[in-house]
Order: C-alpha cells, then sequence, then structure tokens
C-alpha cells in the first residue's frame, strides 16, 4: 500500500524567504518535530544530486535515512528522495504566491513501505499527517513570528 499525505498552509510571508528557509536542510530540525538532526554528505547548498543524512524519531521509532535532492526549481519546487532507509519515499515541497506578502507551502510525503510498516500503512499514513500538519503550523508560526520582530 503506499503511503501519500499532503497538507498545505498559507504563510504570511513572500515565496521567496519561505522557500529559502524551509528549502533549507540545514532548518529542517528547527520546524519539524520529528527530525532530531541534518548532516551533509555535499556542501552546500541544496542543488540537484545533494545528499543529506537525517536523523529522526517517529512512532516510537528512531529513525536514519538518507535523502537525494532530484529536483529543484529555486523558490518554487523542492523534491528529496530516500536513497537509504527505512522505506522508499518522496518528499515534496512547493511554494506558490497568494497575494502580495504571503505563500501556500505544500508538503508532500508519498513512498511505499515495506515489511511489517507495510501491514501499519493506514496507521502510518494518519501519524504522518497529524505530525505533518504540525510542522507546517510550526514552520508557519516560526516565519511569521519572524516577520514582526524584524
Amino acid at each position: 500500500m503506499t503511503v501519500d499525505v499532503q497538507v498545505e498552509t498559507t504563510i504570511q510571508r513572500p515565496p521567496e524567504i519561505v522557500a529559502t528557509f524551509a528549502g533549507d536542510p540545514t532548518n529542517a530540525p528547527r520546524w519539524y518535530a520529528n527530525i532530531t538532526s541534518v548532516q551533509w554528505r555535499t556542501p552546500p547548498p541544496a542543488g540537484i544530486g545533494s545528499m543529506l543524512d537525517f536523523k529522526a524519531q517517529f512512532l516510537g521509532r528512531h529513525l536514519a535515512y538518507t535523502y537525494e535532492v532530484v529536483e529543484l526549481e529555486a523558490g518554487r519546487r523542492l523534491v528529496m528522495r530516500t536513497a537509504d532507509g527505512p522505506f522508499p519515499m518522496e518528499t515534496t515541497y512547493t511554494w506558490e504566491p497568494v497575494g502580495e506578502n504571503a505563500t501556500r507551502m505544500t508538503l508532500r510525503n508519498r513512498g511505499n513501505p515495506s515489511g511489517f510498516s507495510r501491514l501499519t500503512a493506514p496507521v502510518l499514513e494518519r501519524a504522518m499527517r497529524r505530525a505533518t500538519t504540525k510542522d507546517l503550523a510550526r514552520l508557519k508560526a516560526l516565519l511569521e513570528q519572524d516577520a514582526q520582530s524584524t
């Protein structure tokens, strides 16, 4: 069974600010509750072929996986796929302008769990939706708070 979770939010900041911050994997631990660290295997910044090691804790398990950047349209779209990890996963970020100074950010995670994870895919998908929704809310609060302090 395929897991496919897509959530979106509108952030009251221009797309270039949202995309610059959210599209830099180094910032992931600041707004993803479950990601504990990110290490670059290739030199930053992110570009096609960039490789990054992520460590996370999800559903009580410690996870380690490597993402490769496979698509990048600066300020519009970023796609990363697991090169190594518990199961194949693709993460897509998109940023679209909304009005004058706002951005609609969409975050999509999809993959094909295998082994035991395949049997728990419906539970996994619900947990991913809850976590991703909270992560985007955290990102929104962080970026909108930064706007108020500048």
